[in-house]
């Protein structure tokens, strides 16, 4: 059977393709279903097509070669699966003239090659910036998720020194739109939610006006083992609030029953949330409230 050449993960620039397999060949093999053209000047492998590889690099082909992936797909490129894969975000430079097609937006910015890292042969922007433009552009809570995702990826001993970065990319950009959003939301990234729901939730819950909670706070037994870590908690008045995504809670309820008693007698009040909490905060938000109440703490 025929193999078609790797190309750039299965994406080929039409006249690449001509060149290495003549005019014909390259017609037979859209005929077949084998090709699929994506944009006038580029095909790809049907076979990866839904791919995010794939796709980021058949818009880069596309946009020329000083484009480079931005944004969501930037993001999702460096490991940031909060970030939305459906359409591929490219940037180009303002002196570029290209137009968005199906399932590309194009962004004419500034774009330094000291910006751009290549990933996977990809080229990409580098995540600080990646992170600073979200935090001004994006969604707030895919936004805040992104930058705890990126913040967990290093090292905690390099975390404030990554923080700073962004902050200074962000005082940098051109743009001076959503500064001060930016400046909020990087102060609540700390790279400790251990998912994209328990950074939307911390968002929902310092929007609502309650305390700024510790995220995976330890509780410890008398020897200084660690014996939980706590999603989110107020130390003072020691209220928990634990959030049960399906897949790590799946199956565990007895688990989570036993794990709570055990807090109760350790002193603390334990609140869980779920996936339909993020979607309506308002009841989780007035239990919350009740215990600091019911422990004699304003909030």
């Amino acid at each position: 059977m025929f193999e078609l050449p790797p190309g750039l993960h299965g994406a080929h620039l039409r006249s690449d393709l001509t060149s290495a397999l003549g005019r014909k060949q390259v017609r037979d093999l859209i005929s077949d279903g084998r090709l699929v053209a994506v944009h006038r000047a580029v095909l790809v492998d049907r076979r990866t097509m839904l791919t995010l590889p794939t796709k980021a690099a058949a818009s880069l082909l596309a946009a020329g070669p000083t484009a480079a992936l931005t944004g969501q797909t930037a993001a999702l490129i460096h490991g940031c699966t909060a970030a939305d894969a459906g359409i591929i975000h490219v940037l180009v430079p303002y002196a570029r003239k290209v137009h968005n097609f199906p399932g590309t937006r194009i962004h004419n910015g500034s774009l330094d090659e000291d910006d751009v890292v290549e990933l996977d042969r990809l080229r990409t922007l580098a995540l600080d910036r990646v992170v600073a433009d979200m935090l001004c552009d994006e969604n707030r809570g895919m936004a805040l998720a992104c930058a705890d995702q990126a913040l967990g990826q290093l090292d905690p001993r390099f975390r404030a020194e990554f923080k700073a970065t962004v902050a200074e990319r962000i005082m940098r950009r051109r743009d001076s739109r959503g500064r001060k959003r930016s400046a909020f939301l990087l102060d609540l990234a700390t790279g400790l939610p251990e998912s994209p729901a328990e950074s939307r939730l911390l968002l929902e819950l310092v929007d609502s006006g309650l305390p700024i909670p510790v995220a995976q706070h330890p509780v410890v037994d008398l020897d200084g083992s660690v014996r939980y870590r706590l999603d989110f908690a107020w130390l003072e008045p020691k209220i928990a609030l634990e959030y049960d995504g399906y897949e790590a809670h799946a199956g565990r309820s007895e688990r989570d029953e036993l794990r709570d008693r055990d807090l109760r007698r350790r002193g603390w009040l334990v609140i869980r949330a779920d996936v339909d909490d993020l979607r309506n905060p308002a009841a989780v938000v007035t239990q919350i409230r009740a215990a600091f109440r019911e422990r004699r703490f304003v909030a």
